[in-house]
């Protein structure tokens, strides 16, 4: 066997530009393919890390994934708030454990603003249960300090006592901005690979203390409170967005859960943060499957590619084919080089690929995680993707059994023959 892998070495470099070129198509196939694969997994990784150890999400009703992406994901907005005083009835209620509320709609430079309590830093969970813990400083205890997420102080460059001024609304460029009550950086967070990262935490007071002398979206002419007089007073919300809730037995969970979706005195929706985020991976069951159609067709394109050169190739080779028989070699022989450099091919473009892939990582995984906020993995190889290069491989050289078949039937006698 070894002067077959010797001379199927020696003639893929006799055609190395083509070999070349068609090793470049797989490997490409095969790196869409291995990198769908891994940004689907840590696509599912990051979401599935975001939040731990909260037992219910509470909002106004809609529907549950909304909850989720708003409360959570800081994506969307809410339909309609949650009042102060139900907000605080629930939190008083028997088997509740703690609650953070949260209060959305402003931002800074493209960065969500979140109003919260000092709760929020010692019961939010993320990953395996992992508290938040700081780089700098320490969480806010005046009116109008502010926490910043490890990439929004990176990307802004804000270091600790650096002043902010929030913006109206979640627009890039905020031009209804609150000038006139700034905040003060108090703290920067670890990084945590979630959207914690690109959030800027404040008070709920702080939130109330620069909508006071706004109304709908706009400020009140002729009135403006000045921030000096509010760090004095005690500011309490009418309303917040969500609340997270821990309670003492996870059974308590769901008895709570149907007391706050049957809650009387305004319409509230409770769902456990799992059933969710499973919702939400039916609703992108869809776009999943649509990926990996796609990267099948890109690796089935590559493959086509090997095959359309190896056909190509089989008539300019059928004299190499005839000398071969005339010194010994038997069909089989034949058969199996065409096959072996269709392996050898195929096994090329997948490590090829695989290379190209890490390359990828290295390089997308900083502007990722700068812009969506998404850590992609650089480890080794799982077995999934093993599994994958494998059944490319093996695809490969099916794909080679048929120029390898054709090479086969030709005759000693069919590639001496001259034709003029």
């Amino acid at each position: 066997m070894t002067p077959i892998i010797s001379l199927s070495h020696r003639s893929l470099l006799n055609r190395r530009g083509t070999v070349s070129l068609t090793v470049l198509a797989i490997a490409l196939s095969v790196m869409m393919v291995l990198g769908v694969e891994r940004l689907r997994h840590d696509a599912k990784a990051s979401f599935a890390n975001t939040i731990s150890g909260t037992d219910l999400i509470v909002g106004a009703r809609g529907g549950t994934i909304q909850l989720l992406l708003y409360a959570v994901f800081r994506i969307g907005n809410a339909t309609n708030n949650v009042s102060w005083k139900s907000y605080r009835d629930i939190a008083a209620r028997p088997g509740v454990a703690w609650t953070v509320p949260l209060s959305l709609g402003d931002s800074h430079k493209g960065f969500r603003v979140m109003g919260t309590t000092a709760d929020y830093f010692r019961h939010y969970r993320y990953g395996r249960k992992q508290n938040l813990a700081f780089t700098a400083g320490a969480p806010f205890k005046n009116i109008f300090d502010t926490v910043l997420g490890a990439d929004a102080a990176r990307y802004l460059g804000y270091k600790l006592g650096d002043d902010i001024v929030v913006a109206h609304g979640l627009g890039q460029v905020g031009f209804l901005r609150h000038d006139d009550k700034p905040f003060k950086v108090t703290g920067i967070l670890k990084k945590t690979g979630t959207p914690v990262d690109r959030t800027v935490h404040v008070s709920l007071a702080g939130i109330e203390a620069i909508h006071i002398d706004w109304r709908s979206g706009s400020r009140i002419p002729g009135m403006a409170v000045d921030a000096e007089a509010l760090r004095e007073g005690s500011l309490q919300p009418k309303a917040i967005t969500a609340f997270l809730v821990g309670t003492t037995t996870r059974f308590g969970a769901f008895h709570l859960q149907r007391a706050i979706n049957e809650y009387p005195r305004e319409p509230l929706l409770a769902t456990l943060p799992g059933v969710a985020l499973q919702e939400l991976w039916d609703l992108m069951g869809t776009a999943e499957t649509a990926l990996r159609a796609i990267s099948v067709f890109v690796v089935v394109a590559g493959l086509l590619g090997m095959l359309t050169m190896l056909l190509s190739s089989l008539n300019e080779r059928r004299r190499e084919i005839a000398i071969l028989r005339s010194v010994g070699a038997r069909p089989i022989h034949v058969f199996g080089l065409f096959s072996l450099e269709a392996g050898l091919i195929s096994l090329a473009g997948a490590l090829v690929g695989l290379i190209f892939l890490y390359l990828g990582l290295i390089i997308a995984r900083p502007i990722i995680d700068a812009q969506y906020g998404l850590l992609l993995s650089i480890g080794p190889p799982s077995l999934r993707d093993m599994v994958l290069l494998g059944l490319v491989v093996s695809a490969g050289i099916l794909v080679g059994m048929v120029p390898a078949y054709r090479a086969y039937r030709h005759s000693l006698a069919d590639g001496m023959i001259i034709r003029l």
